[in-house]
């Protein structure tokens, strides 16, 4: 199984439960949902002209669509050799669940890795058990993939991009139409840091016991 690398580097998660915590960032090449604010577009194409060097990657100073291929194996050698101490392991996109991570999974928790994975929930998960699936929904994407049943069963939080209310209630049917296990946090997450998408998401946490997700990492100015 090989792995599409867009990046990876190392950095604090910004979002969700696990904001703060130390973490390498695996981020895959590939994403046919077509989400309109999506801040990682250059993630998208996936062909054969795009595909590099991991050297190049390694090199890369921005953005851009070139990608590397490595197996699980190499992926964590990679780690290693670049000196990353964190040991969450964050696999992101892109869309992550257009591949299938058990073999990823296996290598990283052998060696004491946490593993997180960020996806749509528009494809299904192929993780460890152990994995942290964090599902962030995309509803009525312009790639038209649906919300599957069984990511959101398999999620561990639900982190939900909003700016109006509109969203509010578009998450309160999906979690009633496909809801996900007791006990699932909630987030909900303004869509890029707007103060009116800020005051509802803190209105509708309070109000239900949510947790709100603020991307730390956009207030502080890091990858």
């Amino acid at each position: 199984m090989l792995y599409p690398v867009n990046e990876l580097f190392e950095t604090i998660q910004g979002e969700g439960v696990y904001t703060g915590v130390p973490a390498v960032f695996l981020r895959l090449q590939g994403c046919p949902v077509g989400c309109p604010w999506c801040d990682t577009q250059h993630t998208w194409s996936k062909t054969t002209a795009n595909k590099v060097s991991a050297a190049d990657i390694i090199a890369k100073t921005g953005p851009s669509e070139l990608y590397f291929e490595h197996s699980a194996e190499e992926i964590f050698a990679k780690v290693q050799e670049l000196g990353f101490t964190a040991k969450h392991l964050v696999v992101t996109g892109g869309e992550p669940c257009m591949y299938d991570l058990r073999p990823l999974a296996e290598v990283f928790e052998a060696a004491g890795y946490q593993l997180q994975i960020e996806t749509s929930g528009t494809f299904e998960v192929l993780t460890s058990p152990g994995t942290w699936v964090t599902v962030s929904p995309k509803l009525n994407m312009p790639g038209g993939y649906p919300m599957l049943a069984s990511a959101m069963q398999r999620a561990d939080e639900v982190k939900f991009p909003v700016a109006m209310q509109k969203h509010v209630d578009e998450l309160d049917a999906l979690l009633l139409e496909k809801p996900p296990r007791p006990g699932v946090t909630i987030c909900l997450q303004p869509i890029s840091q707007k103060p009116r998408a800020t005051e509802l998401a803190i209105r509708v946490c309070i109000e239900r016991n949510w947790r709100l997700s603020v991307q730390l990492h956009k207030y502080l100015a890091i990858e």
